[in-house]
Parts: C-alpha cells; structure tokens; sequence
C-alpha cells in the first residue's frame, strides 16, 4: 500500500535534523519526538493511504494508440510498486469529451484520473463553442508524461511517396483528398487542417473513433491518409501495406532518420502532441505528489524508456507545477491555430 505525505519547506524540515540529534544524544524519548513532531505541524502528518483499491485510467481513445500504450505500460508498473490494480480504462468518442466528463464527474481522490493528450487539455477549449468541462478549472495536473510523433500515413497503393506528391494528388482530383483521423477535433485532424490551411490544398475529413477504425480504412483504401501515431502504423509499414512519408515533430525523430518533417514542405506547421495525467479538481496533493514521483520513478527505468523509445515515444517527467505552465501555454498556441484553420465541432 503506498504512503503519501505532504511536502513542506518551513518547520518540519527545519525540525528532523534537531529532533535526530536529541535522540542521538539520548534526551528526547518516544514522547518527546512525538510531541515535536506535532509542534511541527500538519506538513509531516501522514496522509491516508493510497491506494487501496483499484485505480482507472481513462483513456479517451481505443487500444493500440500512443496514449494506450503509455498507459498500460504505466499501469502495470503502479500496480507492482503500489500493491493496487491499475485499470487501464478506454472510452473513445466524442473528441475526448466523453472521457474528460467521466473524470471531471469523479470523486477527487485519485482513483479515477485522466490520460489526456494536447487535444483534450488545449485544443477542445477553442474547438467546440460550448466545451461541457474547463481543463484548467475542473482538473489538477499530476504530470506531463510524453511526447508522441504524429506521422503522415498513405496507403501503399496511393501513388504519392511525399507530400508534395500528396498535395499534388489532392489538387488533381475534383473531390481532393480523403482523410481520416482519430475523431472530430483531435490532434490528427488539426494537423491535416493546418495543411490544408497553408496550402489550399483540397481535403475531406473523414472522422473515426480512434486508431482501432482509422488504420483499417487507410489500408482498405477508405481514405488516402492519416496522421497517426508511430505505435499504430509502424508493423503495416514494415510488412508493406503503408507508407510513412511525413511526421509532424520540429526536427526529423532517429526512429525515422530519412522521412522528412512537414515543415520541410509545409513551413508553419506546427502541431505537437503531448500526453499528460489529470486528476479531478480537489484531489489532495499528497496523491497528486505520490503519483507524480511514482511515474517519473517508472519512466526512468530502463526497460520502459526502451519500450517507449522504441515506439517513438519521449519521455517527460515534470512537476505538476509545470505540467500546469504547459497546459495554459498550449490552449494559447491553439487557440491561434484553430482561428487559422477554421476549424469548429459543434
């Protein structure tokens, strides 16, 4: 079972070296530590327990997607080190909505939190006129955990082997391009729309409800191309029935040295996707501490900072605090985007 405990920077710290060396010198006994230690105050107070009962993870997408993968790599390490299940929770659709309402419903005592990526906690605050949750005021950020690339994704029987044989293709057709994505507002549909934005180019988006749909209608030719995360399209590569010919990341990832960024064709774009933790609005920051030094502890071990590299997947672990900064500074950079691409779910 795990312990949390607040952290403080005034009396209780200022208080343990003073209390080891009463007890070394033999003058302060049982009662003695105890009484100074509620002198202290409520920062060295034990919080209660946690976890003891399962924990959910809701996932706003479906299995095999960056976020999933993520999650379960994290769940199953949390179980191991906090002796309670962690339950990896999938509930796609709606943009996310439909998860982010589910935990911002939850009791604040972290047993239901929220794995959401940049669309949940920036773009769908511009994107949808009457957005049914705030991620500012109705969630408590406990870390960002990710950073995930977005590639470009044709089928390999569509004749384009780079984007700008992609926007040409588009151009030549009378009903342009037909491209999927993991639903209305996320990430993927805002990166095409940003293409479409700086290049006129003729696009149709086709929604699906996560990866689980929009791979399978790349490879059936239902569409012409998705963004997607590397963990969902990579095996289909390597076995030939699709093509990676962008990816959305600054700079060309090592994963993928010799595929080109879009902005190598498309300068201005600019769309990152970030994969973090929300709790409920409320919950105590013991929990929120615990859980953040949990997973950071759990992504800085080896055999999961391969796995994950291995997916394409960085790493981050920061604090709550900056997890935050980040939040508010992504909502800002996309509410630029969304006016630019005009963009809008109702």
């Amino acid at each position: 079972m795990g312990t949390a405990f607040t952290r403080c920077t005034s009396g209780p710290d200022r208080a343990r070296p003073l209390i080891r060396r009463l007890i070394a010198l033999g003058v302060l006994g049982v009662l003695g530590v105890l009484g100074l230690l509620g002198m202290a105050g409520p920062c060295l107070a034990q919080a209660p327990g946690y976890p003891v009962r399962p924990v959910h993870l809701v996932v706003p997408y479906g299995a095999g997607g960056a976020p999933d993968v993520l999650s379960r790599t994290l769940a199953q390490k949390l179980g191991e080190q906090l002796g309670q299940p962690f339950i990896v929770d999938n509930r796609p659709g709606a943009g996310g909505i439909i998860a982010a309402e589910l935990v911002q419903k939850a009791a604040p005592d972290g047993y239901t939190l929220f794995v959401a990526d940049t669309g949940h906690f920036a773009i769908n605050v511009s994107l949808y006129s009457k957005l049914p949750y705030d991620p500012v005021r109705d969630f408590t950020p406990v870390i960002e955990m990710a950073t995930t690339p977005l590639a470009l994704a044709v089928g390999a029987a569509l004749p384009a082997h780079n984007l700008q044989e992609l926007l040409a293709l588009a151009r030549s057709r009378p009903e342009g391009l037909r491209y999927g994505s993991s639903g209305n507002g996320s990430p993927h549909q805002l990166a095409m729309a940003q293409i479409h934005a700086l290049t006129g180019a003729p696009m149709a988006h086709v929604p699906y409800k996560g990866v689980a749909q929009s791979v399978p209608a790349l490879l059936s030719g239902e569409v012409d191309a998705i963004f997607v995360g590397l963990p969902s399209i990579m095996p289909h590569v390597r076995s030939g029935k699709a093509r990676i010919i962008a990816v959305n990341t600054p700079q060309r990832t090592s994963l993928l040295p010799d595929v080109p960024t879009v902005a190598e064709t498309v300068p201005g774009f600019d769309v990152q996707v970030s994969i973090g933790l929300l709790a409920p609005a409320g919950t105590p920051e013991p929990v929120v501490g615990l859980l953040n030094r949990q997973i950071a502890q759990i992504l800085s071990l080896p055999d999961v900072a391969a796995r994950l590299q291995s997916l394409g997947i960085d790493r981050i672990a920061g604090t709550p605090e900056q997890f935050a900064r980040v939040i508010r500074t992504a909502i800002d950079h996309y509410a630029a985007l969304v006016r630019q691409t005009g963009a809008r779910v109702e």
